[in-house]
């Protein structure tokens, strides 16, 4: 899905319209033959070259075993919520939570009791896709002791929120009845929302700890680009990622008062001024061009969009098995592991144009990040350093269906091209 205005200014101008002199003439001419002189494609290749043969097999390897987890985590994840639904480990879990007289009560409890048991079933597939692989690669620097800290965190987060969201789409599909996905649909707009506002304030500080970066060059121009581009930032930001990964990262997060430009310790340690500039203008690309708020939207209208789905599959499956699973009614919390297997496999099936959605707001914001930082070379050489860990030169349909942000090949030649308009 390509709907954003792709930014892309570049102004040249000179002292007098008319009556060009000799001298202007030949500086005129002398560009000219600097830019035919550059050749976009031998410039993009010599930066893919510079990945030996060992690395980029390791990185396709990677990136590629990638694909296949996709469709394992699905048919996993079926297998799973299969379990609760056809073993009457739902129904359990929901006379256990029945004991409560509050019926949205009910359903939370519910809701608490199936993620902590879901996640011991699907501990297998996540050790092996989230610690042993990402080892197995040299990915991560997490011993089993930090990564386990880190999941039961994650868990407890999913828990509490998950059950809260949760209960609330309940209840509207007991209110609204055949309309439960539209009015569900906008309220999990809302709990995004509220998601995003505190995100930076109070999520992510569980994960990392951040601080402000010291002040200095980097810190300035970093601020500098922002003031220069209406970005309400008088601070910046750095966080410990080195302790999960030596990936490079930085962010701008948040919503209205929490809003913050943010970058990794990787991102100062392992890269250049140059570099670090560029990765920035392209984050700050992100706020100034409102992905954010857009990107809300788009996902908002394709869970909705998921939700009517679920609403009508479900309706068709009980009328066939509903009967042999107890089930009758969507609003039943009973057949939530129903509702999981239908919203998965969408979610599998939508996976190209929530890709597409992403991965064109990235390409916005290379463009945005090459005019506002002017380092084409260090936007093209940190775009290498991303090939660690994901494939540098992919087929056009597998970058179109498998990649959420552009190839390392398309971000080297769009720094490219940008270099040979600029080479004045």
């Amino acid at each position: 899905m390509k709907y954003f205005l792709l930014i892309t200014s570049i102004i040249f101008s000179s002292h007098n319209s008319f009556g060009t002199t000799t001298l202007q003439s030949d500086s005129i001419a002398q560009a000219s033959s600097q830019v035919i002189s550059f050749d976009v494609e031998k410039e993009t290749q010599k930066y893919i070259d510079t990945l030996t043969p060992a690395q980029k097999e390791k990185s396709d390897s990677y990136f590629e075993g990638g694909y296949w987890l996709l469709l394992w985590s699905l048919l996993y994840g079926i297998a799973v919520a299969w379990i609760f639904l056809t073993k009457g480990l739902s129904i359990r879990i929901k006379s256990i939570a029945s004991k409560v007289k509050n019926i949205n009560l009910q359903n939370a409890i519910y809701f608490m009791l199936y993620f902590i048991a879901a996640y011991i079933l699907s501990f297998p597939l996540n050790y092996y896709k989230n610690f042993y692989r990402e080892h197995q690669y040299d990915l991560s620097n997490l011993s089993i002791g930090a990564w386990m800290g880190e999941e039961m965190i994650g868990l407890i987060l999913m828990t509490i929120f998950g059950s809260i969201i949760l209960a609330i789409l309940y209840m509207i599909m007991r209110k609204v009845k055949e309309k439960w996905w539209i009015w569900g649909g906008l309220v999990t707009f809302c709990f995004l929302v509220f998601i995003m506002f505190i995100g930076p304030v109070f999520i992510s500080p569980l994960f990392n700890d951040y601080k402000s970066l010291e002040e200095g060059p980097v810190r300035e121009s970093i601020l500098s680009m922002a003031r220069a581009n209406s970005v309400p930032a008088d601070n910046v930001y750095q966080f410990d990622a080195s302790k999960q990964s030596d990936r490079i990262s930085a962010n701008v997060s948040g919503i209205g008062s929490t809003i913050r430009v943010s970058l990794n310790d990787n991102l100062l340690n392992r890269c250049t001024p140059e570099e670090i500039k560029a990765v920035m203008g392209h984050e700050l690309g992100h706020y100034v061009l409102n992905h954010g708020p857009e990107n809300l939207i788009y996902f908002s209208l394709i869970i909705i969009i998921g939700f009517a789905f679920v609403h009508w599959s479900f309706q068709k499956t009980v009328i066939k098995w509903g009967d042999n699973w107890k089930l009758k009614d969507i609003s039943d919390v009973a057949g939530f592991p129903l509702f999981v297997i239908l919203f998965a496999v969408y979610l599998f099936l939508a996976t190209p144009f929530l890709n597409s959605i992403i991965r064109s707001a990235e390409m916005e914001s290379d463009v945005f990040g090459l005019n506002a930082a002017h380092e084409p070379d260090g936007f093209a050489s940190v775009a290498m350093k991303l090939s660690e860990y994901r494939k540098i030169n992919p087929g056009y349909w597998e970058e179109i269906i498998f990649f959420d942000h552009p190839s390392g090949h398309t971000r080297v030649h769009t720094a490219m091209k940008w270099k040979a308009e600029n080479l004045n």
